[in-house]
């Protein structure tokens, strides 16, 4: 399952198909034990994984849900994975996951994830535990998480008013979440969605998804943080519409933002807009296969960037990586 999905479905099956998106595809685990294979110690559970951070070689979090419905949380402690207790909720997943140290992270999706009325899902890891945490929102779901450090952190995902979908961003000040005012500029009826988000500081941040009737994706919805509100920034829309699924931001004048674009009745390829410091650009990017499209994405600096997702073959479902060296990407 990936971003190639009917909209009406995206919207009311929030954590696994937002979780999807916004960060890691989903993987099947087969039947082995942790530390039991591979250079790496290879790790197994049934469920799926939809985001990862890390903050140093010994330090990463990987999230998303079980098989029976529940979130789940693995650990890599520099030496192998391992399941660490997270809020057994049913019918619950994680979609995204942000930590800048090894004792403040943070986890975000959805509660009663596949009704048609999801509530934001946020816990937190202080060191010892993931607990849950009260949010401002009484309805919707999560997609990502961002946060630069113990007192600033951003949310964002969607809910549903009325007929409308609409944008959903919430902070945290290092005491409370509180939510945000956040443009939904599409008419009413039609889908306003944020999957991704990335800040470089308190005063600047990002959040991408797009806007769409619920048939495909629509236009792309570009949203930045200047320190005093969210404001919509004009972003390009190739024919087949841009559904914005992962952000990644290195400085104020150096960003990207990915995803896909239909380009036939059932096919999708790549989109990749690139922020120079005064106005995002679509740049070209592969799309191999019959259908293609990109998940997520992650800078270094502006001459190194990798994008993740997927790619359809005549063999299946594959996995793609593309690299920015500077110039291209590949």
């Amino acid at each position: 399952m990936h971003g190639h999905v009917t909209r009406s479905v995206r919207v009311l099956a929030v954590p696994l198909l937002a979780g999807v998106v916004a960060g890691v595809a989903p993987v099947t685990a087969a039947a082995a034990r942790a530390g039991s294979a591979g250079p790496a110690g290879a790790f197994a559970v049934g469920g799926s994984l939809n985001g990862v951070a890390a903050t140093s070689a010994s330090n990463a979090w990987a999230v998303g849900d079980t098989s029976s419905g529940k979130t789940l949380i693995l650990r890599w402690n520099g030496t192998a994975w391992n399941t660490v207790p997270s809020p057994g909720l049913a019918g619950s997943s994680l979609s995204g996951v942000a930590a800048t140290s090894a004792s403040n992270a943070w986890a975000v999706g959805c509660t009663s994830c596949t009704s048609s009325s999801p509530k934001p899902l946020i816990v937190r890891w202080n060191g010892t535990a993931w607990t849950q945490v009260p949010s401002p929102a009484p309805a919707g779901s999560l997609s990502g998480v961002a946060a630069t450090s113990a007192s600033n952190a951003w949310a964002v995902g969607f809910y549903t008013a009325g007929i409308s979908v609409k944008t959903l961003i919430l902070r945290w000040n290092g005491t409370t979440w509180k939510q945000v005012p956040s443009p939904s500029p599409g008419a009413k009826g039609l889908e306003n969605l944020l999957f991704g988000v990335a800040a470089t500081s308190a005063s600047s941040a990002w959040a991408v998804g797009d806007i769409s009737c619920g048939c495909g994706p629509g236009p792309s919805l570009i949203l930045r943080w200047n320190g005093t509100a969210w404001t919509r920034v004009p972003s390009p829309t190739p024919a087949g519409g841009a559904a914005l699924r992962g952000v990644t931001a290195t400085s104020a004048t150096s960003a990207w933002a990915v995803g896909d674009t239909m380009t036939g009745a059932t096919s999708f390829g790549t989109v990749i807009l690139q922020w120079n410091g005064t106005a995002w650009k679509q740049v070209p990017s592969p799309s191999p296969g019959t259908s293609a499209g990109l998940s997520g994405v992650a800078a270094t600096s502006a001459l190194n960037a990798w994008a993740v997702g997927w790619t359809d073959t005549t063999t299946g479902t594959k996995t793609l990586i593309l690299r920015w060296n500077g110039k291209t990407w590949t």
